[in-house]
């Protein structure tokens, strides 16, 4: 029998958009702006990226002007930039994913994830505390030890990076020692079937979740093992790459988030990462919407002829006229030059119009190839870099 963290996890969506909405024009308020009468309204507010954040916070240290309040710790990550953490309960939503991992009172967590300046392993120790597990507090390094710890200790269940739990367990393998995991919590890194197919086989069961040092849990797998379920306390848009438009259902695009954690309110924030929403919920009955998981950077900015195409000029070419519905730049060679091919679907029929246009918003001169309306692929890409350097 599934046992959830709470009954949020199998409320309708009718009822959990309301509560949603609530909750983010509480949000709204603390930025003094009015609030909305739905959520499809977001779509209207804009995008803030980490590129802003970083600037703000550099002008306006260490949180931007944001307004942050009731935190314990301020991590830093790359940037660099500079995140608040809290100790209440279940601060960083984590607790959520490790109760659908199976891990509880009684058990106890072998923490691989860094203590140090960036917030992962305070995340994950904060999500065991509201499941009522212990922690062992390991990081990573000195592996024999970990292993001793884990059998001296009992440790149940792991969280970490994907990848560092074969490590330890290979190392126990060497050191002739039994450990009794079963079950692990991972994220940080991509959770390859194989590797997963490895600790299956060892008994034990891996599920991964997608999270940020900003935002906290965004998604998680469940049981059942079919794509990530989001979060209760996030709203999830799924954006065309360099805008705040929300694709069509189903298609490729960045993930923007808005947090309502009550202490950090991030408003669409874009977190750089390509996915997609899935249909239908999943069959271990949470019902919230479910996506692909990561799918790769949506930040394609590439270099073509010296010249930085960024994603955000893809949408500005977009924008300028009617007639484009959408555009991918397409990155290629001949010889030893770098050919740049704009992709245009559009109804009309005359590539020329759009020229000027590319030269004005791209800041270089390129091939125009019109395609007809849903002849582009919905796979979220609006830069395609085809080039090759055998």
């Amino acid at each position: 029998m599934t046992s959830y963290f709470d009954e949020l996890e199998t409320r309708t969506q009718d009822a959990r958009e309301a509560a949603q909405l609530e909750a983010l024009n509480v949000q709204l308020a603390k930025y003094g702006m009015d609030a909305l009468g739905a959520l499809a309204d977001l779509k209207g507010l804009p995008v803030l990226r980490k590129s802003e954040l970083s600037k703000r916070q550099a002008e306006n240290p260490p949180f931007g002007g944001l307004p942050v309040s009731n935190i314990a710790h301020i991590f830093q990550s790359p940037g660099p930039i500079y995140e608040p953490g809290g100790t209440s309960h279940d601060w960083w939503r984590m607790g959520r994913f490790l109760n659908a991992c199976g891990i509880g009172p009684g058990d106890v967590v072998q923490n691989c994830f860094g203590y140090h300046l960036t917030p992962a392993g305070m995340i994950f120790e904060n999500g065991a505390r509201a499941v009522g597990a212990t922690v062992l507090p390991a990081g990573t390094g000195q592996t024999e030890l970990q292993v001793q710890a884990a059998r001296d200790v009992g440790v149940t269940a792991y969280a970490g990076t994907p990848d560092y739990l074969k490590i330890i367990l290979e190392k126990a393998d060497a050191m002739g020692v039994s450990l009794g995991i079963t079950r692990a919590a991972v994220g940080g890194g991509a959770l390859f079937p194989s590797l997963r197919a490895w600790y299956a086989e060892r008994g034990i069961t891996c599920l991964q979740c997608y999270a940020t040092a900003d935002l906290g849990n965004i998604a998680y797998e469940s049981p059942a093992q079919e794509g990530m379920i989001l979060d209760e306390h996030v709203i999830v848009e799924i954006v065309t790459p360099g805008t705040g438009d929300p694709v069509a259902p189903g298609e490729v695009g960045e993930v923007v988030v808005t947090s309502l954690n009550p202490d950090y309110p991030l408003i669409r924030f874009a977190t750089g990462d390509l996915s997609a929403v899935m249909d239908g919920v999943s069959p271990c009955g949470r019902t919230n919407t479910r996506i692909k998981g990561w799918m790769g950077r949506a930040d394609q900015t590439t270099k073509i002829k010296g010249m930085f195409v960024r994603p955000e000029q893809v949408a500005q070419l977009v924008a300028k006229h009617d007639a484009i519905e959408r555009a991918r730049v397409v990155a290629s060679r001949e010889g030893e030059m770098d050919v740049m091919t704009v992709r245009i679907e559009t109804g009309a029929n005359d590539a020329a119009a759009f020229e000027a246009s590319i030269s004005e918003v791209l800041k270089l001169k390129g091939r125009v190839e019109l395609v007809p309306v849903g002849g582009l692929p919905r796979d979220g890409l609006v830069i395609e870099d085809v080039r090759t350097y055998d």
